[in-house]
């Protein structure tokens, strides 16, 4: 074997010389013990060639067969090498190159020390070599360093690149969904004012249409009796004029007042400009805006503390109808993976790129969380919303499988004892034991999922921007199940609370029904 090639296979990347105490990492690099370990005392807790995260609470491996390998090579009688090479020679004097001239940076051999560098700086070949050596391992450390540093500097930088365009992305879609909602509330509202407008105009007009008849019979009578006096001027017999005139009636009574419509723009537009001013708030406002009078069954589930939530939109009967069963879920702490996070009391769930914390006892290894809730009798609904594609809903047994199998970080219908809807960039997919039925592409941002556990039926709908039924199941629910849900990096799902929603019943309860 080239003991060269030998010799560059056990050579540790830090120090460049023979592994002393080989020790491997996750990643599978081999380094000394030692110099590893100074190495993460200057610098991250990382594998200085590939870079790979050290597990936090994870401990040195001693690699046993490459130490193994060290210790027969050591044992081992050395192989007959080259021929020492023969000294260079002076081109000068013929004489051996066995001294270094500092000064003038060249080797010299000892007559040259005398005839041209007698008062130079001069150092034998192999110290001078070593001194060099010295220096050129400094500043390759120093290299490392600066590699090191830069390597880090790169991947924060990525890591914030990362976090803008999804914090860009996820202020995109809230800002969206808030003006939608508010152009929904916008046009309720301009209906309702000219609704209103129309009820007050007929209710001050009707007044005016009774003085107008009441006018309108009043000049026929003026008319009348203005055609009749007439009448007896033109007569040119006496006695007829006479006899007519003391049949002639008293002329009509002037008609009295009229009376004043009541109508005032500042009291019709009074209400609209109040309300205005409130949606206008909900834009410009931090924090809770005033409440918008709406009634509560014309609102739509509250996400999460949000300005909008009190405006309400429009709801199709079947959505509302779907909401007689509704329930207000959270998720389960316990089984999140560690790269999730929940907030809002358990009801908003995002993944991010860096570990949360020590994964829990019983906890996903799949980029999947369930809730804190489970069903096994009766109807129930409930809603979640999608920060974008990539995520998956579904409902699964209690022995759904948590560790990773394979590559796939997602098993949420892969399994017999789980159903899911898988919501992609292109295309949605109905998933049941490995099985996929791919469905035509929806903006599913709000989703609705339906659990009629007596007929033995689990819908999805896409409810924006209008209420579409996406797919449904049809098994026979034998155990408990519990909503489960799968989200990619930068995702974020929230689980949508109605008040007034009826709470989920608890597990004796159930069991109760059952019996």
């Amino acid at each position: 074997m080239d003991a060269k090639l030998l010799e560059d296979k056990l050579t540790c990347s830090i120090c460049l010389g023979v592994y002393q105490d080989p020790v491997t990492l996750p990643c599978g690099h081999n380094f000394c013990a030692a110099c590893i370990r100074n190495s993460w005392r200057r610098c991250e807790k990382a594998c200085p060639e590939c870079r790979e995260p050290f597990p936090d609470g994870a401990e040195l491996r001693r690699n046993v067969a490459l130490s193994g390998v060290l210790e027969v090579l050591r044992l081992a009688p050395p192989e007959p090498g080259p021929e020492p090479r023969a000294a260079a020679l002076c081109p000068r004097h013929g004489r051996p190159l066995e001294l270094f001239c500092r000064t003038q940076g060249r080797c010299v051999c000892s007559v040259c020390t005398v005839r041209e560098c007698g008062p130079h700086e001069l150092a034998l070949l192999d110290a001078e070599r070593r001194e060099r050596e010295a220096q050129l391992r400094a500043k390759l450390e120093v290299t490392q360093q600066q590699t090191t540093r830069a390597n880090s500097q790169l991947q924060e930088l990525q890591q914030q690149r990362s976090q803008i365009q999804n914090s860009a992305c996820t202020l995109c879609s809230v800002v969206s969904g808030k003006f939608s909602r508010l152009l929904q509330a916008l046009e309720l509202r301009r209906i309702s004012a000219l609704r209103d407008i129309e009820a007050a105009k007929t209710q001050v007009l009707a007044p005016a249409l009774d003085e107008e008849q009441r006018l309108q019979g009043h000049l026929e009578a003026l008319a009348q009796y203005g055609q009749r006096v007439q009448e007896l001027l033109e007569q040119e017999d006496d006695q007829t004029f006479l006899q007519e005139l003391q049949q002639l009636s008293e002329p009509p009574e002037p008609f009295g007042p009229l009376t004043t419509l009541q109508w005032d723009e500042d009291q019709q537009l009074g209400n609209l400009k109040e309300l205005l001013n409130l949606l206008c708030g909900l834009l410009l406002e931090e924090g809770t805006p005033p409440e918008v009078p709406a009634k509560t069954a014309d609102l739509d589930p509250v996400e999460a503390p949000d300005p909008l939530v009190q405006v309400p939109s429009v709801v199709c009967p079947l959505r509302k109808e779907l909401w007689q069963n509704y329930r207000n879920l959270t998720f389960d702490p316990d089984s999140a993976n560690h790269h999730f996070n929940l907030s809002c009391q358990d009801r908003r769930v995002t993944h991010c790129r860096q570990s949360q914390g020590p994964a829990r006892p019983g906890s996903f290894k799949l980029w999947q969380v369930q809730c804190a809730q489970s069903f096994q009798a009766g109807h129930h609904y409930w809603e979640v919303r999608a920060s974008d594609h990539s995520v998956t809903l579904g409902v699964a047994y209690p022995e759904l499988t948590r560790q990773k199998l394979g590559t796939n970080t997602d098993n949420i219908g892969q399994e017999s004892c789980s159903w899911g809807l898988c919501i992609q960039e292109d295309s949605v997919l109905a998933r049941h034991n490995g099985d996929a039925q791919r469905l035509p592409r929806v903006s599913a941002r709000l989703l609705g999922v339906d659990l009629d556990l007596a007929r033995g039926c689990l819908t999805f709908y896409s409810l924006e921007p209008q209420v579409r039924l996406l797919h449904t199941f049809h098994a026979l629910f034998s155990r408990p199940l519990c909503p489960v849900f799968w989200l990619l990096e930068g995702r974020t799902l929230t689980l949508c609370h109605r008040p007034g929603a009826q709470l989920p019943p608890a597990p004796q309860e159930e069991a109760s029904v059952l019996n």
